[in-house]
């Protein structure tokens, strides 16, 4: 019985609410690296976060269940979420500035 291949995927989000000036691109930095993931986030001129992420669909669930949460001190109001083909563009997870 041959192994199954990790299914990779890319996760785009959109995250509203009080996320700005509160380390949210800090906490998801974190949480991604924590799940293994790769890709980036940041601040949206509207006041949003945006974060891509790559990786394993499993982990990349659980990294948006904790997006949904936000660091302490965050108010996460709206979290829009899509699926996409992964893109292997990045080698790590990094905070973008605009």
């Amino acid at each position: 019985m041959a192994e199954e291949q990790p299914q990779i995927t890319r996760l785009h989000v959109t995250i509203s609410g009080h996320v700005q000036m509160v380390g949210y691109r800090a906490y998801a930095q974190a949480r991604a690296e924590h799940h293994g993931l790769t890709g980036y986030a940041r601040n949206l001129i509207t006041g949003g976060v945006e974060v891509v992420a790559e990786g394993e669909r499993q982990d990349l669930e659980a990294f948006l269940a904790d997006l949904r949460r936000g660091p302490r001190g965050a108010r996460v109001d709206h979290v829009l979420a899509s699926w996409e083909q992964p893109r292997g563009e990045f080698t790590d997870f990094s905070i973008r500035h605009y």
